[in-house]
């Protein structure tokens, strides 16, 4: 279940917003610290600002073994001091929240390499969170985390990190660390443990992801899984270990980071609750000049619901491009399949089981009625009669209010004789729609099929002409897979000919005044035929996905009409002057649109929550704001 470096079209733009787990208190620390010089305050990333923990978009940045550069037998640490400045500077235009190192920072783990390794971390201090392991290089080897005091204890020791934001304690023994980090909009869970964990370690492990039960939680250590020939990965003996004692039984456990083995490699395996875990080795230190400080960037991206991997020398980079030897070129970026690759993982799902999504409540109606809402129709109880029912049929006639109060009621009409389950209603919404219904509409062409709900020739909003500017917004869902023919069908429209308006310059005089359509190629069309002049501005969108909810604002100032898709204005909108809307006195309907006065198919689809406002209202007002 290796996952490969691939392209792919990302059908969800929706970030997580799941409810947060309390981050355990820190643990007590052990006698044994780290000198006084290690003590650090963070701040915010200097020269730039801080991070933004909201965007959907941050980096994890990860340094694997630095042994050869840090060695008192003769080394040169200045890639490593490169690596971490590049790191600062970088810090907020990289959206870096924190810096794990996976052990094996110095060759012999003495009390001389520890003084440099100290030396050199203090670039930190301050500056970047971070959190820094034993590997087997930096401790006697021939024992666990119970092994009491070294001079990497002295040095990468709780006091070390004490005065991190991230910080939430250390094990009593002080060779495990954990960090909760804010990104994303969400908290995660770091664990640092050491390379050799006891059964000691493996419970005190256990407990801090007891105290944390809902975070996403990445695991760092030295020895986890080793390659194999083929780039890829599994596990070691001690590596087996940790996962039966750890790993798999913790659902919450999704990417498991070590050094160690070279070259790089990754592996997925599938844990006790039937969800992948993504374990990667990195070190570099087998590659020319011990590595060179390489890095490796994590850049989750919560939007695209990917993880892209890169891996790369600051130290090569901050050289002259034309003076770099045949090895700095050939190292300074690393783009094979192990080293540059992209991790495709759906967020939400992978964390339902222990942190679902908590979608924001349904809104009553009075909470979305701005100043100059002329109509707002909603498709659960209070909105439509005998809703409620996932599935129902609803009938002809049945009437869904305008919940404005302005008198713009809908009442369904059955198109052709269609069967009653042309029109259903349904529990499924848009997550940030204030309603949490819809209704499921079953049109189609040859024959022609479909529902509408339509307003009464006499209700206001046949007669209002918005020339002071308009936002019309609704709620979209497209089947998936989406079956048949179903090109230019209405979404919603005002009834009536064009023609009879007096406006010729159009593509056809039977076409209506005001529609949002969709065409064959799934691109929106709004076309209006504007009071001011004879025209027909007509603004398409980009293919709409399936199977996922959309959220349709068309805006017009009063001069020009913008159209949003999910918040973002869409490119081609119409260049030509538009003021307010042409109608005829002929009734405004949801579901589809006339063509010469006559109905065809209806929509094939969901719709939600339809709002028309007789103002242009900013995307911070739609009804996808929650407050």
């Amino acid at each position: 279940m290796d996952e490969r470096p691939r392209s792919r079209d990302v059908a969800r733009r929706t970030l997580l917003q799941a409810a947060l787990g309390a981050p355990v208190a820190a643990a007590a620390a052990p006698a044994v610290l780290g000198t006084p010089s290690a003590q650090a305050t963070e701040a915010t990333a200097p020269g730039g600002g801080p991070v933004d923990a909201h965007s959907p978009r941050f980096t994890l940045a990860v340094f694997p073994d630095t042994q050869y550069l840090l060695d008192e037998g003769g080394s040169d640490p200045e890639p490593v001091r490169e690596t971490l400045r590049h790191l600062i500077r970088r810090r907020q235009q990289d959206n870096i929240v924190f810096l794990a190192h996976l052990g094996d920072v110095t060759e012999h783990g003495t009390e001389r390499e520890m003084r440099l390794a100290d030396q050199v971390f203090a670039t930190l201090r301050g500056k970047l969170p971070h959190s820094v392991l034993a590997g087997n290089h930096d401790v006697p080897s021939g024992g666990d985390d119970q092994r009491g005091d070294t001079p990497y204890l002295r040095t990468f020791g709780p006091r070390r990190f004490a005065g991190m934001s991230t910080y939430r304690g250390s094990s009593p023994d002080g060779y495990h660390s954990h960090h909760v980090l804010d990104a994303g909009g969400r908290q995660w869970l770091l664990l640092a443990l050491d390379w050799r964990v006891s059964d000691q370690g493996i419970a005190w492990a256990q407990q801090v992801l007891d105290r944390n039960p809902r975070l996403p939680t990445i695991l760092t250590t030295h020895d986890l899984v080793a390659p194999d020939d083929a780039g890829h990965a599994a596990l070691s003996d001690h590596g087996q270990r940790l996962w039966d004692r750890l790993i798999r039984r913790n659902d919450q456990i999704f990417l498991t980071l070590n050094g160690h083995y070279w070259p790089a490699g990754r592996t997925t395996l599938v844990n006790d609750h039937g969800n992948p875990v993504h374990l990667h080795i990195t070190n570099y230190q087998d590659r020319y000049y011990g590595g060179a400080g390489m890095v490796r960037y994590y850049r989750f991206d919560l939007a695209r619901n990917t993880i892209d991997v890169s891996t790369f020398s600051p130290w090569l980079l901050a050289g002259d491009p034309a003076r770099r030897s045949t090895l700095e070129a050939e190292t300074v970026e690393l783009s094979g399949e192990a080293d540059r690759f992209t991790v495709e993982l759906d967020f939400a799902e992978r964390f339902a089981g222990f942190a679902p999504p908590s979608p924001p409540p349904a809104r009553p109606a009075r909470s979305v009625l701005v100043r100059g809402t002329v109509a707002y129709w909603r498709f659960d109880r209070d909105g439509l009669a005998g809703a409620g029912t996932d599935g129902a049929a609803v009938a002809a006639g049945t009437v869904a209010r305008d919940l404005s109060g302005n008198g713009n009621d809908l009442t369904v009409t059955h198109l052709h004789a269609s069967p009653p389950d042309v029109l259903t209603w349904s529990a499924d919404h848009h997550q940030a729609q204030p309603a949490h219904a819809s209704l499921r509409f079953g049109g189609g062409r040859n024959p022609d099929r479909g529902a509408v709900l339509r307003t009464s020739a006499t209700a206001p909003l046949t007669r209002a002409r918005f020339e002071s500017g308009y936002t019309i917004e609704t709620f979209i869902k497209l089947p998936d897979p989406f079956e048949g023919d179903h090109a230019f069908m209405g979404i919603l429209s005002w009834e009536g000919r064009s023609g009879d308006a007096g406006k010729t310059s159009g593509w056809s005089p039977d076409e209506p005044t005001c529609s949002l359509n969709l065409s064959g190629e799934r691109f929106l069309q709004f076309v209006v035929y504007p009071v001011d002049r004879d025209a027909d501005p007509t603004s398409w969108s980009h293919a709409l996905p399936v199977g996922r909810w959309t959220h349709v604002a068309v805006v017009n100032d009063g001069r020009r009409t913008v159209t949003y898709v999910d918040g973002s204005r869409i490119a081609r909108n119409a260049d030509e002057d538009s003021r307010g809307i042409t109608t005829l006195g002929k009734p405004f309907a949801i579901g589809g649109t006339q063509f010469a006065a006559e109905y065809g198919q209806g929509y094939y689809g969901w719709i939600g929550d339809t709002r028309i406002v007789a103002a242009a209202l900013r995307p911070d007002q739609f009804l996808t704001a929650v407050r």
